[in-house]
């Protein structure tokens, strides 16, 4: 490696942000700008571990000590050409991955892991500084096409892919842009939407097409797709949210997460928003406590909300690993995102009993407290704690607590098995129909941007050996090999 005793010599730093009492008045990035100089100490810290932990603790396999050496030794060619091998979009992961890769890294055994994700950013952005990133269509054509069901990180993986084997792709949306979860449900402070057109032009200039309004099962028929195209890879998300059935459920002020967010991201764009949900000068209170119900207490803040409260079923984590979670497991440790150093209260282990208001408009939430026991069948369950229950004001509920499926009809308009859980059945992720795989939340349920992006990669792989009998895109299990194997295709 670069530096042998960079991990000894620098701290683990990362880019300041602007003051949360400025960037709560608008919607840009927060981060500020942080020196090349630094981002080469950063990437200095990288070990010659050996086993690079790193590398299997990332869903996509990236050769995370290969592009720090080679960021450390400024060979900024490499360290692009060694992290596209695995990853399609960088510019999007290195914004917004919770990087489990970090919480594989050897360092941080015993001192703050490497800053693996802003390296990885700072890489893309260098890239496309200095040219690296450009359109770069296949050289020769298969004749074979392929639709693509979703634009989210699996589809726009699952067509890059593709297109990049040879095929004809094009990715139907059923909203007026592309991008799906990156688009709108990720808000602009987190991810700004001209990162996600600058490669959508790339890709376009590559050969990939893409149909917007286009609702298969609605305004576009599967039958005629079917038709039409030699395989379907459905990566439409897990987009059906998981509800909250208690009294009071029907009043006006409490919604979906994502109803919340995607209103505000379209806003954003510049489209016209009808019924808009607004937090404005409203006590809201977000059910739920992962990413999701963060990007809701960073967006009320910049609607101008009156109090913010987020509110956990389970207990408050811890700030250290335990024997539960050692490392190089994820730690189920405290986290506190940029959203809440916004401002807003946090509880955990709260129980919503019910909604309540007049007039059919929610005007508070009765709440209480509960403690985790373990059960008589061994199981833990919770029960309430005696004289905790209370009511709390709020206008504006958001359910923030996670997602069931995809929503079916798309599934049953081609005739697609589902598991228990309501997801696309696959074997190697094909599904029941002979030309029809399936990726992304749609096939293994709710999770990360960086494993949808894999396992849209992962379908390319199984679409293109179904077309041509072989594949020589890369796969994950031959990580270390996709940079040779890059070169070649």
């Amino acid at each position: 490696m670069g530096q042998t005793d960079g991990f000894l010599k620098y701290n683990r730093e990362l880019p300041g942000s602007r003051s949360p009492k400025e960037r709560v008045k608008d919607f840009k990035e927060i981060y500020d700008p942080f020196p090349e100089k630094k981002t080469k100490e950063q990437a200095a810290r990288c070990m010659d571990c050996g086993i690079p932990f790193c590398h299997n603790g990332c869903p996509l396999g990236n050769i995370i000590p290969e592009f720090n050496d080679a960021v450390y030794r400024e060979r900024w060619e490499e360290a692009v050409h060694i992290l596209t091998s695995t990853n399609n979009f960088p510019e999007f992961t290195g914004r917004i991955c919770p990087a489990p890769c970090e919480a594989s890294c050897v360092l941080g055994i015993n001192k703050p892991p490497v800053a693996i994700e802003h390296i990885e950013k700072t890489i893309a952005e260098k890239a496309y500084e200095l040219g690296y990133i450009t359109p770069k269509p296949p050289k020769t054509r298969t004749g074979k096409k392929v639709a693509v069901i979703g634009s989210g990180p699996a589809g726009l993986a699952a067509a890059a892919q593709l297109n990049k084997a040879g095929h004809w792709v094009t990715v139907f949306e059923r909203e007026n842009r592309i991008g799906g979860l990156l688009r709108y449900g990720i808000p602009d402070f987190k991810l700004e939407k001209w990162v996600i057109d600058r490669r959508l032009e790339v890709m376009k200039a590559e050969g990939v097409k893409f149909q917007v309004n286009a609702n298969v099962g609605a305004n576009v028929d599967a039958a005629q797709l079917n038709e039409e195209y030699d395989a379907i890879v459905i990566c439409a998300g897990a987009t059906l949210p998981r509800d909250l059935p208690i009294p009071g459920r029907e009043l006006e002020g409490v919604h979906f997460a994502m109803d919340f967010l995607t209103q505000q991201n379209k806003e954003v764009a510049g489209d016209k928003v009808h019924g808009k949900i607004s937090a404005r000068n409203k006590n809201v209170l977000v059910i739920g406590g992962g990413d999701t119900g963060s990007d809701c207490i960073g967006t009320s803040h910049r609607q101008g909300a009156r109090s913010v409260t987020q509110i956990e079923l389970l207990g408050k984590p811890l700030s250290h690993r335990t024997d539960k979670d050692p490392w190089p497991l994820w730690p189920m440790t405290l986290r506190t995102s940029s959203s809440h150093e916004e401002g807003g209260e946090r509880e955990w282990a709260i129980l919503t009993k019910e909604f309540a208001g007049n007039n059919g408009k929610l005007e508070k939430v009765r709440l209480v407290n509960i403690e985790w026991v373990i059960g008589e069948d061994s199981r833990q369950t919770f029960r309430e704690v005696e004289g905790t229950e209370r009511e709390i004001p709020c206008e504006l509920a958001l359910l923030a607590i996670g997602f069931v499926s995809p929503e079916n009809k798309l599934l049953q308009a081609f005739g697609v098995e589902t598991d228990a859980r309501g997801n696309a059945e696959t074997e190697k992720y094909k599904t029941n129909v002979g030309h029809i795989f399936a990726a992304g939340d749609a096939r293994r349920g709710q999770s990360l941007v960086v494993w949808a992006i894999s396992e849209g990669r992962e379908a390319a792989l199984e679409v293109d050996k179904y077309l041509m009998g072989s594949s020589r895109l890369p796969s994950k299990d031959d990580s270390f090999l996709n940079v040779a194997t890059a070169k070649e295709i």
